[in-house]
């Protein structure tokens, strides 16, 4: 589940528009820093360093 998850919030990085704490809510995390750890784990990068690297 946490690997579809993260497929998704993947895809919602590249919206430049929403930021980082809004994309956690709406994946319907309580805390962003729970996603942020989340997304390193899973990805290897946190959500600002893959959002810059595309």
């Amino acid at each position: 589940m946490q690997f579809k998850i993260m497929d998704f919030a993947k895809e919602m990085i590249f919206d430049a528009s929403k930021s980082v704490s809004e994309i956690a809510y709406e994946l319907g995390f309580k805390y962003p820093q729970h996603f942020s750890r989340s997304f390193k784990h899973h990805v290897g990068h946190s959500p600002n360093e893959f959002r810059n690297l595309s």
